[in-house]
């Protein structure tokens, strides 16, 4: 465990020179990473997510991509297609942007849904099928979406289902005031993305497996389950978390204690992730959203109402 604590120590200390937030953002995009899901981060644009993502990148020495999203694009555009080579007189295929370790997808909801639809398969399957054969995506591998606000012209709203698919979801804010004023001040620096390769892919794959055999009890499996239970059952709720929800929430704790250099999953674990697996999967009454309820504010509630369970 604490060759991965090490791994964190060094791939945070890395990005944090060039992306400028809290300790804590990072340590849930690390999680992401070493759980093997996705991330969905909502907020205003120009607040560094593509630089989050390439500094990641080259951090842990994997390739890096970047995938604008437009109402024209089509599945091929981001998936690949195959060509007809005349020197070879060979059909090749040409891979798209989605074959890296690291992507970025910028106003993932102005993609059509069919387009949608594609990138999400190959991110649940983690694996692309063209004409009839498939290709097997790299290892590591975390896409990193943003998403324009909801209204705005030419946007396609994701589904729930689709939303579920993703296992995190952070948000983004404007930099206080002192942290703008220091990334003004090494904007230079920042542009020139000198990040060093201070691991490997194949530290990070060992990693993912040392996570897998972090210890988890029955009874915190049972808290994670009475948190869904909780959820479900409040009146405000259309439509609670999955069960997938749960195996997030299960993965990423494991994630954040394996980090930390812990050979078990304590409750608290549970609790610090749970805000940024469960408030996406919770759908509220359109009476509960007139009040000014959020999910946000549910998952809270539930964390404070739950009976934590006793080592």
């Amino acid at each position: 465990m604490d060759r991965v604590k090490d791994l964190a120590e060094r791939i945070i200390g890395e990005i944090s020179r060039f992306f400028i937030s809290s300790r804590w953002f990072l340590e849930v995009v690390l999680v992401a990473i070493l759980s093997e899901g996705h991330i969905l981060i909502e907020g205003p644009v120009g607040t560094g997510k593509t630089t989050l993502a390439r500094a990641l990148a080259k951090a842990i020495g994997g390739e890096f991509s970047r995938i604008q999203m437009t109402p024209d694009l089509l599945p091929g555009d981001i998936l690949g297609a195959y060509y007809f080579d005349l020197r070879s007189s060979e059909w090749k295929l040409r891979r798209g942007p989605l074959f890296a370790n690291i992507v970025i997808i910028d106003e993932l909801n102005r993609a059509s849904p069919r387009t949608q639809s594609a990138l999400l398969e190959a991110m649940q399957e983690r694996q692309v099928s063209l004409d009839g054969k498939t290709h097997q995506l790299p290892r590591p591998f975390l896409v990193i979406a943003a998403q324009t606000p909801y209204g705005s012209e030419g946007t396609y709203p994701l589904t729930p289902v689709q939303i579920d698919r993703f296992a995190y979801r952070l948000t983004t804010s404007y930099p206080e005031r002192e942290a703008e004023i220091e990334i003004l001040r090494r904007s230079d620096e920042i542009e020139a993305m000198n990040v060093k390769n201070v691991a490997t892919l194949e530290e990070i794959l060992e990693a993912v497996e040392v996570c897998k055999k972090i210890y988890v009890s029955d009874r915190v499996l049972g808290y994670i389950v009475d948190l869904l239970r909780r959820l479900r059952g409040y009146s405000e709720v259309a439509w609670g978390p999955s069960t997938r929800a749960g195996v997030w929430l299960l993965r990423g704790s494991r994630a954040l204690a394996c980090i930390e250099g812990e050979e078990y999953i304590a409750p608290d674990h549970v609790k610090r992730i749970a805000p940024y697996v469960l408030p996406h999967r919770i759908g509220l009454k359109p009476e509960a959203m007139v009040d000014g309820r959020s999910s946000d504010d549910l998952v809270g509630r539930a964390l404070e109402e739950v009976e934590v369970p006793k080592k």
